[in-house]
């Protein structure tokens, strides 16, 4: 019988990710638990110390005091929470709980008063800080979440490895009919380019001078005009239809720079 070769991977268990997983969701709950906790008691204190300093006959006044300074601290930690779910750092947002949370903490201890015991400052100083910490312990785990890399594939299940005992029987593979073999035709004689048919013979004459990478000018293409023995014409004619009808079949050869005139003596 077949059976699983000995270094075949085991397939995960899901027990661990769900454990995983639900650890991660009672720790940020308890986190937002103790956030909210921490933020009501320095709320609170916050309140006492202004109903105790420009408050006390206005209590509307004083629970709406604190919130100068904690809607600071909220606001500055919802921002920081989008800055890390975009994967960017908001130095505006930090700024903000650095004011409310400093601002928080300070306050809470100064409302205690002078002469207290070192313990009342501690006291007060506990639930602004608690606040600061347990959000900070959030970001880490939400910055630690957002770091992972991307799942990867399931691995392939383990292939059974054949003993000597069973032979496994593989069935040729079919094999397409081969396609008729066409046989290859020789190659015959390139077509030469098609010559250009003037309506006047003079423009055979013309197109030569232009071999010289140079554009003739009326009197070479007169004089070679007569030394061909086709009679003479004017310049005019020369220039404006004999050679135009040249660069009209070829008309890069009008962008050839003209040839020097001779100097005669």
């Amino acid at each position: 019988m077949a059976e699983l070769h000995p270094s075949a991977p085991a397939h995960p268990s899901n027990t661990q990710p769900r454990a995983i997983t639900a650890l991660a969701i009672t720790a940020a709950a308890l986190i937002f638990l103790l956030t909210g906790v921490s933020l009501w008691l320095s709320y609170e204190h916050l309140h006492d110390v202004g109903a105790r300093h420009g408050f006390a006959d206005d209590p509307i006044r004083a629970w709406a005091w604190p919130a100068t300074l904690d809607l600071f601290y909220a606001a500055g930690e919802v921002l920081i929470l989008r800055a890390a779910l975009a994967r960017r750092i908001d130095w505006w947002a930090i700024s903000l709980v650095v004011f409310g949370a400093g601002g928080s903490i300070a306050l809470n201890i100064a409302g205690v008063g002078e002469g207290a015991e070192p313990l009342d400052y501690v006291v007060a100083a506990v639930p602004p800080v608690a606040s600061l910490l347990a959000f900070g312990a959030l970001m880490n785990q939400l910055y630690r979440l957002l770091a992972k890399p991307a799942a990867t594939a399931p691995a392939a299940p383990p292939v059974p490895e054949e003993t000597g005992d069973e032979e496994e029987h593989v069935p040729a593979p079919v094999m397409p009919p081969a396609p008729p073999v066409i046989p290859p035709v020789g190659p015959g004689p390139m077509p030469g380019p098609t010559p250009i048919k003037y309506s006047d013979a003079r423009c055979s004459v013309i197109r030569a001078l232009y071999n010289a990478g140079t554009r003739p000018g009326t009197k070479a293409m007169r004089i070679a005009i007569s030394d061909a023995g086709l009679g003479d014409a004017s310049d005019g004619f020369i220039r404006g239809t004999l050679r135009a009808e040249v660069e009209q079949h070829e008309p890069h050869l009008a962008q050839l720079p003209p040839a020097p005139v001779p100097l005669t003596a």
